[in-house]
């Protein structure tokens, strides 16, 4: 990250005042500024309203990329930041190499790390309302672990054509951490769900764009039958350790198979609905994709938007790293990770000139239901020149990865186009 970005990326964070600091100034005004600070401020009565001294402001999140090793910022206001496909070769991925994908600001719960009196509300359709407390989801129902695919529904969005809005997510807006928690299936059992239940509604306490604390970031859900399932889980803990502030500290659901934005941050609310969600960023064409195929480029009626459920069927090569250079006529190992919305992937194909034939690659079993599974092939380039080893993933339907963009939509959500690396071979 450039000095210039830094720069730049401070001067923006200025705008979003929050948490302590935010108040400190409703209450008090600019003229205590330099008695917070500690020195004069010239310039102080050139501040804008609605703008913050970078020495207090709370920025949206740029701070906290220190732990992150070798990411692509896309952008940061919300924070989005990819993963190049190569370092997205370990099996459980490290908090280092995990995509972040905010919507809002990090709230000052998570950037303070502090859980006291945190709750989580249970209510709606329900015979019991619950408030759990972390303390009581970990004493009162089973602790699970479990490796899960998280995927932003916008990763693969740089390659439609014509192109879409939002971030242009390659193929790295994807990992596979060991998460720690509870059923989410448990907790709704001992709510009761009723007959009349159709939807969860997720709620978190991150902090809108505008600062506003009164508006809804992002308030996702799923049919109650994804939820009862059992594979969801809210969680406390990745890779064994607290969630960190970029992740949704203390708590966050993981539904797995779903886009990542069914898997709320900062999670203090599950309202069980008598219809389908309605929430900030459910409606309209939001994390939706047209009921019915449409040409690239088609307006598409709101009435004919369905909202994106299912992850399609993917893989991703992992090494060696694309460009890398070979020896001709050596077999040299290619390898990557396979995944899929439905479960278990059925088969992993390889191809080393450009689509024609296809091999076989051997596929590792799922450490569990939704984790990504280890393929790996032995390739042989037969003569020095350029070569590329492409992949493909089938599931369990038989459907498998289009070599280019599948069916457009409006907002460039499942894209599942096959990933290819480049080869070198020399001598």
């Amino acid at each position: 990250m450039s000095d210039q970005t830094d720069s730049t990326s401070i001067q923006r964070d200025a705008e979003a005042p929050s948490g302590s600091r935010r108040n400190f100034l409703k209450t008090t005004g600019l003229s205590a500024l330099g008695a917070m600070l500690g020195m004069a401020v010239p310039f102080e009565r050139n501040l804008s309203a609605g703008f913050v001294p970078v020495a207090l402001a709370q920025d949206t999140g740029l701070d906290l990329m220190s732990g992150k090793k070798g990411l692509m910022v896309l952008g940061d206001r919300p924070l989005n930041v990819e993963t190049p496909v190569h370092l997205l070769d370990d099996d459980v991925t490290p908090y280092e190499r995990l995509f972040v994908r905010m919507n809002g600001l990090v709230p000052q719960t998570a950037l303070d790390q502090n859980a006291e009196g945190w709750v989580l509300t249970i209510d709606g359709e329900v015979e019991t309302p619950l408030e759990l407390s972390i303390d009581d989801l970990k004493s009162r129902f089973e602790n699970v672990t479990r490796r899960l695919v998280i995927e932003c529904g916008g990763n693969g969005r740089a390659f439609f054509q014509p192109g879409t809005s939002g971030n242009q997510w390659t193929f790295g807006a994807v990992g596979c951490p060991e998460w720690t928690g509870v059923r989410l299936a448990d907790v709704l059992k001992e709510a009761g769900v009723k007959d009349t239940a159709v939807y969860t509604g997720h709620y978190g306490n991150d902090v809108h764009l505008s600062g506003d604390e009164e508006k809804e970031v992002i308030s996702r859900g799923v049919p109650i039958e994804k939820a009862m399932e059992g594979d969801a889980i809210i969680v406390w803990a990745m890779n064994g350790e607290p969630l960190s502030a970029l992740h949704g500290f203390p708590l966050r659901l993981i539904v797995p198979g779903y886009p990542a934005s069914a898997s709320q941050k900062y999670l203090n609310r599950i309202w069980i609905r008598d219809k389908e969600h309605d929430g900030a960023k459910m409606t309209g064409d939001s994390y939706r994709i047209p009921a019915y195929p449409v040409a690239p480029g088609t307006e598409v009626p709101e009435e004919d938007m369905v909202v994106l459920k299912e992850m399609p069927v993917k893989s991703i090569v992992t090494f060696p790293e694309t460009g890398a250079e070979v020896k001709a006529g050596e077999e040299v190992e290619v390898r990557g990770h396979a995944w899929c919305g439905k479960g278990d992937v059925a088969s992993v194909q390889y191809s080393l000139d450009f689509g024609q034939t296809w091999q076989e690659a051997e596929l590792e079993p799922a450490a569990n239901r939704f984790a990504w599974q280890r393929w790996r092939a032995k390739v042989t380039p037969p003569q020095h020149g350029y070569y590329e080893v492409w992949a493909r993933a089938v599931d369990q339907d038989g459907i498998g990865q289009p070599p280019l963009s599948p069916v457009w939509n409006p907002r460039g959500y499942a894209n599942n186009i096959q990933h290819r690396i480049a080869l070198v071979a020399v001598g």
